[in-house]
């Protein structure tokens, strides 16, 4: 089982216009309200894969129960932790015209001891059930950046990390088995700007010293570095028609994982995950629909 745990859940308004103008009166074509976040996405995407995973992640107020809702129609399996504060809202912005994007998101509301607590205590009860466990998203506010390490010392488990910045840092002692951030992240990580692929490939280089076995970054279309045991990789994506890259980084996430978890080898694994990431980019929604048998193909 692989557990998808985080704490930045999101309820997920996508507006498409045919044309988006700033300081006028818009009006969209279609909606689409889901579930989405990192934590939500990559439990959504490991489902869909046909992976056996039980997402973990609070909820609160009317948008939880929405949240709530729309995996249980899904026949998403998870675990909700309750929290005070509602859900937040997050808006993608869909311009048909320019085929750009345009997110707007709310911060995360802070989660309570008591809530935090909570979840560390659901954790522990779920993780020694689980291969394989995922931790994405940023900290809500106010939370401990030592957050994610807290959870990691009651696991066993590979571990693979989409996070950044202190909180991936924090981790990097417990040696997790693949971490997965932009180059934007990287360089937040590292505390200093990545101007090239050789300042990208040395920062690497760095981070996974820490103890990191694997390190993908990724840069938009550029090709994506791949650092671990056999060495640097460059792998080049698919081209697509982006319709909307929402959770493309996440989708690539739960793929590596599922892959990597049915035994698969992981530089294969990360090449599957591109493509199925590449081909998430192609729908509105933040993951590919349905369920199908991506891991026996």
């Amino acid at each position: 089982m692989i557990l998808a745990a985080g704490l930045t859940p999101a309820w997920q308004q996508i507006l498409s216009f045919d044309r988006l103008t700033t300081g006028q009166v818009n009006r969209a074509r279609s909606t689409l309200w889901c579930g989405s976040g990192k934590v939500l996405n990559v439990g959504a995407a490991l489902h869909q894969l046909g992976a056996q995973s039980l997402t973990l992640s609070p909820t609160g107020g009317a948008t939880g129960a929405q949240i709530r809702d729309d995996f249980a129609r899904r026949g998403i399996r998870a675990r909700w932790i309750p929290t005070a504060a509602a859900t937040r809202v997050c808006t993608t912005l869909l311009d048909e015209s320019t085929a750009t994007t345009t997110e707007l998101v709310e911060n995360s509301s802070p989660m309570t001891a008591a809530e935090l607590d909570q979840y560390v205590e659901a954790f522990a009860e779920e993780v020694p059930h689980a291969s394989m466990v995922v931790l994405s998203g940023s900290l809500p506010q106010q939370t401990p950046p030592d957050f994610y390490r807290r959870l990691m010392e009651h696991s066993v488990a590979k571990t693979i990390m989409d996070v950044r910045g202190r909180e991936l840092l924090e981790c990097l002692p417990l040696r997790p088995f693949l971490i997965k951030p932009n180059r934007e992240e990287l360089a937040a990580t590292v505390g200093r700007p990545l101007e090239n692929e050789a300042a990208v490939v040395e920062a690497m280089s760095e981070v996974r010293d820490k103890g990191a076995a694997w390190i993908i970054v990724s840069n938009g279309p550029d090709p994506l570095l791949v650092l671990g045991p056999p060495g640097l990789t460059r792998i080049d994506p698919p081209q697509v028609r982006v319709v909307n890259p929402i959770g493309c980084g996440d989708s690539l996430t739960a793929a590596i994982a599922a892959k990597i978890d049915a035994g698969v080898d992981p530089l294969e694994a990360i090449r599957f995950g591109i493509d199925y990431a590449s081909r998430k980019a192609g729908i509105l929604y933040p993951v590919l629909p349905g369920s199908h048998s991506s891991l026996k193909s």
